[in-house]
């Protein structure tokens, strides 16, 4: 039985809440409700609440006042997508009601939870039913429900919330036509459940799941059984790369063998985690961006490490990498991580998200003064967007998302930086070059420059083919496992095994457009020959049309096509 919640306990909570979700992370990516390969609700709130475990295990927090305000402020500025940043706002109210608290008991707990779900709708331009709204709403009405009736066990009172809450979450699916049509409940709701089993799991005193980090005795130097004459290499460096790019990972393998020894990568469709001694982990760290995203890195001294060892002192254990995490820009190493606010130089700045060197290329030769490396599947934590819009030497930054995913993050922006942050609700890459061809840079204010580029985005219509991620039956569309998937608009505008059939398809609907501006930017997994044709069947389609042909390098999709 728990009475009150301390800010120790409130700490070990969210770090079993943060366990469980990443535990089943990829079983709630599994409820995409689109055939699209997207779903990374599951990532995205895993490596949110993530932030917080990072900052939370660096700290006791004494009252539950601080536990909660250190999770809130790492929340909000480690939110990734519109999922993470609802469950920042959930912990942003839960704190916001906990101000000034030593301890909490169930009513104080329950009511923080009302609040928590208040803030987020007050977010939310326009609240859906059948998301986490909903089961959050649910959840924490039948909390204050229980409470009120005199319960005092906070145990049973979140027992009680779970069990509406799961109620709830299996509602969903009938709350949300889009749910129905694919027959799945809402990831998010799914996804804050988890937490919430997992900060119940803690109260009782139940071990914490295991997750794929915990595994890592087969790479940590056993510092014990080292002398200085054994250690050939200072740092025992290890770290975790989001793929963005397909390549073999050969020619990065025998490198660090040039620079380490003891080297050891693991590697899976998404991304590869290394671990190597080395003298220079920095140059790890820069080489390793070839190859995609860092996301994760750990770097120990173990020569250091070893003379505390000799003069009996206990080395301060840092096994967990989840304890040290530091989260690392593309572009940036170990060494230069720092988060810098430049001195404005001019009034208007412009930051961009895409993933693609040759869409970055794209917005930079637009006049974007910087680029945030993200996009569909991989979507950048406020905390990079504000990094990037902090870099910018200008007193007004507008940052153009370029994803619906993202959006939300990026608006968190506004309250975190002394500069004013404009965001133009850009949805799609080619909605953001449009937006950037109509910047007036002598512009008087900026509300003029604002009104012209969101006075654009109507004007173009963006195409864009992937691949069907599994079989499914979406929209009256019998989709299967490998097929390719033309969206217009972000949506299903047709399938096909055959990729030409679509190319013509959508080259048709740019004659029915009567675009007279066709680009055709491709992907990481298209050659410049198969562009060049793909780029001719629009030519041949609308002759009076000017087309161009791209490489954006992005992944996900094939081609981005956008039509004038």
């Amino acid at each position: 039985m728990n009475e009150l919640i301390t800010g120790a306990l409130f700490k070990q909570m969210i770090l079993h809440g943060a366990a469980a979700i990443t535990a089943q992370k990829q079983a709630i990516n599994d409820l995409n409700v689109f055939p699209v390969p997207d779903g990374d609700t599951g990532t995205n709130m895993s490596m949110t609440i993530g932030a917080a475990v990072m900052e939370l295990r660096k700290a006791a927090p004494a009252t539950v006042t601080k536990a909660a305000d250190l999770t809130a402020s790492a929340l909000l500025r480690g939110a990734r997508g519109n999922s993470g940043v609802i469950l920042s706002l959930l912990f942003r109210g839960l704190s916001k009601s906990l101000k000034g608290k030593e301890s909490a008991n169930a009513a104080d707990f329950a009511a923080a939870m009302q609040e928590g779900v208040s803030s987020a709708y007050k977010a939310v331009m326009k609240p859906a039913e059948g998301t986490v709204l909903t089961v959050s709403r649910l959840a924490a009405k039948r909390a204050a429900e229980v409470a009120a009736e005199g319960v005092t066990d906070l145990e049973v009172v979140l027992e009680e919330a779970l069990k509406e809450g799961y109620d709830a979450l299996a509602q969903t699916t009938d709350m949300n036509p889009v749910l129905k049509k694919a027959g799945v409940v809402d990831a998010g709701g799914k996804g804050y459940l988890l937490i919430l089993e997992g900060m119940l799991a803690e109260m009782r005193g139940e071990p914490m799941p295991e997750t794929a980090e915990d595994a890592k005795a087969q790479e940590k130097a056993d510092f014990a059984a080292l002398g200085e004459e054994d250690i050939t290499f200072t740092f025992d460096t290890v770290f975790i790369v989001r793929k963005t790019v397909n390549k073999p990972l050969e020619p990065f393998r025998a490198y660090l063998s040039s620079i380490g020894d003891s080297l050891v990568i693991g590697e899976d469709d998404e991304a590869f985690k290394v671990h190597v001694h080395t003298d220079i982990p920095g140059a790890a760290l820069t080489e390793a961006q070839k190859y995609g995203t860092l996301e994760l890195a750990k770097i120990e001294n173990m020569r250091t490490q070893a003379e505390d060892l000799a003069a009996g002192r206990q080395a301060q254990s840092t096994d967990d990498l989840d304890a040290v995490e530091e989260e690392l820009e593309r572009g940036e190493t170990a060494e230069a991580s720092g988060h810098v606010v430049a001195a404005p130089e001019k009034k208007y700045g412009f930051l961009a998200v895409c993933a693609g060197e040759g869409l970055a290329a794209v917005f930079r030769d637009l006049g974007a003064d910087g680029v945030v490396s993200g996009g569909q599947t991989m979507n950048p934590s406020t905390e990079s967007i504000l990094e990037g819009v902090d870099k910018i030497p200008a007193e007004t930054v507008f940052i153009l998302p370029n994803n619906g995913n993202i959006i939300m993050a990026a608006q968190q922006c506004d309250a975190l930086t002394e500069k004013t942050v404009v965001v133009i609700p850009t949805k799609t890459v080619p909605q953001g070059i449009t937006a950037m061809m109509n910047v007036d840079f002598e512009a008087p204010d900026a509300e003029a420059i604002t009104q012209a580029m969101t006075e654009a985005l109507p004007t173009v219509t963006t195409a864009q083919i992937t691949y069907a991620a599994r079989d499914s039956d979406f929209d009256g569309f019998d989709i299967k496992e490998g097929d390719y998937l033309a969206l217009e608009e972000g949506k299903l505008f047709g399938t096909d095994s055959d990729l030409d059939a679509l190319l013509n398809r959508l080259a048709a609907e740019a004659v029915e457009k009567e675009a007279s501006f066709i680009s055709l930017y491709f992907g990481e997994d298209v050659s410049e020959e198969d562009a060049q044709r793909a780029g001719q069947v629009f030519e041949s389609a609308c002759p009076d049309a000017e087309v161009a042909i791209l490489s954006g390098g992005q992944p996900v999709y094939y081609y981005i096509i956008s039509m004038e």
